[in-house]
């Protein structure tokens, strides 16, 4: 148990990055859903623009708070983190809206969709997984080397 407990607290912050990554994914993947059942699919990248801001609002408290544990909440310090952090997602969101454009209206891969377990997975959905691995990869090293590299500072 030990070993476990050792490995866990060697890589707790990327085991936590990926938990609420993952949560912070669920919320933009549920926002797109909702977005696109209120202006329908052929504004997905309006709906995938709304369920960024969502996701943006969401990931940035939690891992600010849960990830890396920035304990100042100082304007100056919080104020900072929060315009680097929407600049470092600003930048991911390009990636993840140019890939949508690429692959769904240029490459034509939203036409396509499967079933699993008799759930149908539009091909907008894949396209829209794929790109969020990409994304998260993007976020975590723009978080834990720029925006919260100092993170237990209390100024």
């Amino acid at each position: 148990m030990t070993k476990i407990k050792e490995l866990f607290l060697k890589y707790k912050e990327l085991i936590v990055y990926l938990i609420y990554g993952v949560l912070a994914t669920v919320v933009n993947f549920f926002a797109f859903w909702c977005f696109t059942k209120l202006f329908g699919e052929d504004a997905y990248l309006l709906n995938n623009a709304l369920s960024w801001v969502v996701s943006v609002i969401f990931a940035f408290v939690s891992n600010k708070i849960f990830v890396f544990e920035s304990k100042s909440w100082a304007f100056k310090t919080a104020g900072k983190e929060f315009v680097e952090f929407v600049g470092a997602r600003l930048f991911s969101f390009g990636v993840e809206e140019g890939g949508m454009w690429l692959f769904i209206d240029l490459l034509g891969l939203g036409d396509n969709g499967i079933t699993v377990f008799n759930i149908s997975i539009s091909g907008q959905i894949i396209v829209k997984i794929i790109l969020s691995v990409i994304v998260v990869i993007i976020n975590y090293v723009f978080s834990k080397f720029i925006i919260f590299k100092n993170k237990n500072k209390n100024n």
